[in-house]
């Protein structure tokens, strides 16, 4: 069959003048939602280009260098601007979400045009200005725009909102989050794609969230086309998601969902319970007032006039997002001046909120407390960490309320400690495990150790020696598993736990071959001399049975998660967990390593 696609170079030679025309007869924008990574809910939308192949082009930019060298270029993008606000004005739920329109560079200049249109626009539609995110993609230099200061300046003054597209793969973009108030990063398709399976790329993901939040920039991963690489973005604190994963662009309005399960059923298990952080970072929060990014000077004046013990206060806008904070030592050389306050409402002046914000680094609520404290030793002065939950202002944590958070964390664990062996309890294990399952840097090993015929050894030689059994086990322990990369715990009574990362197997099956043989060797010393002759003592099993049991020996059960897997619900794991340790105690030498995922 013929291709009906037309050459552009035939467009171009016979349709020129008319590439406008031609394009408002074919053009259509699609919107793609971009999604809250741990709750599925819709934050916003980014608008698309479609069409552009009907009349032959291969790509929007292919199109746009054609209109552009038509001299059509702002008309064209206006146009496609005023179709993207009039289908997000049918949305019902465009009063609280985002719309992310693309800014093309050559567009900078016209950039005042552009932006009284727009806010034309939205006033005949009821929309905020902080509805409206603006892209500007690092795939060209931005910043050589002589204009590009000026209208950056306007943009945050009139409230839109700016994200830094494609970061990664483009021009000057660690200048651009450095020295201007962007409100999104989207790191390019290019690191999340196979981000699961590739330590590097996972490393600069991390890194890349961590930074940006410290500046108070949300994180959006864009093209996630898998669930691997979306928990995967997930765990290292992404903060939005966007990709065919979660939805495809459509130009359908009646195909936008407000919510996806599937996304939601991923995290189900990981919200079901509030973790310690959480529990004590929520006593710690302050719900200061806040200051409205569009409100008054005065309005702000009489907020530190009614709080005088209040230096500062967070700055949201339109939606509820933090933009920053507002500190009154900016305002104390108006409030002192003669003519301060005039001066500050005075419309050729032109100083408004906007002006005196300053960055604060901007968290989500399910941060952990050791995150939260690297923000604040990375933020170089900042008074607080502005909190949020589904991406909505809730209050903030002082560095003194952060070192409360700290010391009830540490004091809560060491009321879990066992007091016998002074290894920490079911919490810290459960919580290294959580931790493991996310860190898939290393190579993980979960070892679960139990002592086999326990019971009747602690019935006949009475519970003070049971205890040196327990005590004796612990101290070889901490003799083989010494390093700051192994975890030891105490499940309970005799049942232990070890944890390990970064080691290899052959390395964790010699060590627990020695911890099992000496254990061996010296709890034999406990038995008198007759029962060890005999080589099994006389006991009740757990009907009330007599019978012979054999000497006590430990059996460890290990579970290894390879390097680069991520597992988002870590309770998947219990199931292989118990049929390894039931192995265990079934084998000749008491040690049974499988590795996650093998056929048991």
């Amino acid at each position: 069959m013929m291709s009906t696609a037309i050459d552009p170079d035939v467009i171009r030679r016979f349709a020129s003048g008319q590439m406008a025309s031609m394009a408002k007869l074919v053009l259509e924008t699609a919107f793609q939602p971009i999604v809250e990574a741990t709750t599925g809910t819709v934050f916003g939308y980014e608008s698309l280009m479609r069409g552009f192949d009907r009349i032959g082009f291969s790509s929007p930019l292919d199109l746009l260098d054609h209109i552009e060298a038509d001299g059509q270029l702002l008309t064209v993008e206006q146009m496609l601007v005023g179709r993207a606000l009039a289908k997000f004005s049918t949305l019902p739920e465009f009063a609280s979400a985002t719309l992310f329109l693309n800014l093309d560079v050559r567009l900078i200049p016209h950039g005042n045009t552009i932006l009284d249109k727009l806010l034309e626009h939205l006033a005949k539609a009821s929309i905020p200005p902080s509805s409206i995110c603006f892209e500007l993609s690092e795939r060209f230099d931005n910043t050589s725009v002589p204009e590009f200061n000026a209208l950056i300046a306007r943009m945050r003054k009139e409230g839109f909102k700016l994200a830094i597209d494609d970061f990664g793969v483009g021009h000057g973009e660690m200048k651009l989050l450095c020295d201007f108030p962007v409100d999104y990063l989207k790191i390019d398709r290019y690191f999340i794609s196979g981000v699961d399976r590739n330590p590097r790329k996972r490393h600069l993901v991390k890194n890349i969230v961590n930074i940006a939040h410290v500046l108070g920039v949300r994180v959006i991963a864009e093209g996630i086309e898998t669930e691997a690489e979306f928990l995967a973005c997930r765990e290292h604190g992404v903060d939005l998601v966007q990709g065919w994963f979660i939805s495809r662009p459509t130009t359908f309005v009646s195909e936008l969902q407000t919510g996806f399960p599937h996304l939601q059923h991923l995290g189900e298990t990981r919200r079901s319970s509030q973790t310690l952080d959480e529990i004590l970072i929520r006593r710690q929060i302050e719900r200061l007032p806040t200051v409205y990014e569009n409100d008054s000077i005065d309005s702000v004046f009489e907020l530190f006039r009614r709080n005088p013990a209040q230096a500062f206060f967070p700055v949201l806008n339109a939606n509820g997002e933090p933009r920053g904070v507002i500190n009154e030592h900016h305002l104390k050389e108006y409030i002192y001046q003669p003519f301060g306050r005039d001066l500050l409402k005075n419309k050729v002046y032109e100083r408004t909120i906007s002006h005196f914000v300053d960055g604060a680094p901007i968290v989500g609520l399910d941060a952990d407390a050791d995150q939260l404290m690297n923000v604040f030793a990375n933020t170089g002065g900042s008074a607080c960490v502005i909190l949020t939950e589904n991406m909505r202002y809730i209050g903030v944590v002082s560095a003194a309320s952060l070192i409360k958070v700290i010391n009830e964390k540490q004091l809560k664990l060491a009321q879990e400690q066992n007091p016998l062996t002074a290894l920490p309890g079911n919490r810290a294990i459960s919580s290294f495990i959580e931790d493991s399952c996310s860190d898939s840097d290393d190579n993980r090993f979960f070892c679960y150790c139990d002592f086999d015929n326990f019971k009747p050894f602690n019935d006949k030689y009475g519970f003070h020696v049971g205890d040196h059994a327990i005590t004796l086990f612990s101290a070889l322990m901490k003799r083989y598993f010494f390093s700051g990369d192994c975890f030891l715990g105490h499940i309970g009574g005799d049942d232990f736990f070890i944890g390990v990362r970064g080691w290899t197997m052959d390395e964790v099956t010699e060590i627990l071959g020695r911890l099992l043989s000496d254990f061996h060797d010296d709890v034999v010393g406990l038995y008198s001399e007759e029962d060890r002759a005999a080589g099994q003592i006389k006991g009740h099993d757990r009907f009330g049975n007599e019978r012979d049991f054999a000497l006590m020996r430990c059996s460890i059960g290990v579970l290894q998660l390879s390097k680069g897997l991520i597992i988002g619900d870590p309770e998947r794991i219990g199931g292989e967990i118990a049929t390894i340790k039931k192995a265990a105690k079934e084998s000749d030498l008491g040690l049974v390593l499988r590795t996650y995922g093998d056929t048991i």
